[in-house]
């Protein structure tokens, strides 16, 4: 495959990339799509795609100011859309819902908000040109997390956490809130093993097939509650941001895009 076309598209927005063909494995073992990553060489961060053999790469959008760019991968029946850009200090990759018609890095960016954060746009009438700004009147984002403005405190009795873990459950850096509160979901246990989380009824039919699973330093969790924090949000890749009040925390949609598992880079 001639890729001097990909290559010349992401260096106008800044960045290096490199194909890789994908390893030479057994049949039932070989993964059969594409891959996304970022890595790191002497010359700092470049993207890398693996592609399978009949895979179809295509640059639907560019914004070189931005610093932004929607990738297509046709493979067999499938299309799955990617945005690569950069976000603060480092780049990333996002998958897009397969759901969403977008077709440019403006739509794919909206496709990424969830739509508690789009309702707050509408009723906060942020301006088209405020929208994709990491602090306007609707939420404040950090990375793959957005924060709302809410009036409500929390109620009294409920346990507020200090230096809390955010995580999206796949083994990444977790962003660490000052104060949190979370309210409802579902008790789960989570371990290394099991990063998403067991409910009690699997926990016990693991605990029976394997009883050395006890030993797997499990600890309870609350899968999909609502979550609230305050004060400083930190991660070692983005800016510390302060919120000196209360703000409800929504995770970007990219966990409802089946090509999310093409993406090897995690935050």
């Amino acid at each position: 495959m001639n890729t001097t076309h990909l290559n010349n598209k992401f260096a106008r927005m800044g960045a290096r990339v490199k194909f890789q063909s994908p390893p030479v494995m057994r049949p039932r073992l070989r993964p059969r799509m594409s891959r996304l990553d970022i890595q790191e060489d002497r010359r700092g961060e470049y993207f890398e795609i693996t592609l399978q053999s009949a895979a179809e790469p295509l640059i639907l959008d560019l914004q070189p100011d931005d610093r932004h760019l929607l990738l297509l991968i046709r493979e067999a029946e499938e299309k799955h859309k990617f945005l690569c850009g950069h976000d603060e200090r480092h780049w990333f990759v996002a998958a897009i819902p397969e759901k969403a018609p977008v077709g440019t890095v403006r739509q794919a960016k909206e496709a990424l908000k969830p739509h508690l954060v789009q309702v707050a746009q509408s009723e906060k009438r942020v301006a088209n040109k405020s929208r994709n700004r990491r602090k306007n009147a609707a939420f404040v984002r950090q990375g793959e997390w957005f924060f709302l403005p809410v009036s409500e405190q929390p109620q009294a009795g409920m346990l507020i956490l200090q230096n809390e873990p955010l995580t999206r459950g796949n083994g990444g850096k977790p962003h660490w809130a000052d104060y949190c509160v979370r309210t409802g979901g579902e008790t789960v246990l989570v371990s290394n093993r099991y990063r998403s989380g067991l409910s009690h009824i699997q926990y016990q039919r693991l605990i029976e097939k394997n009883s050395n699973a006890r030993n797997w330093n499990w600890r309870t969790m609350q899968r999909n509650p609502e979550v609230y924090v305050k004060g400083r949000i930190r991660h070692p890749d983005h800016k510390t941001i302060l919120l000196p009040d209360w703000h409800r925390v929504v995770m970007n949609t990219e966990n409802q895009s089946r090509a999310m598992r093409n993406v090897a880079f995690l935050d």
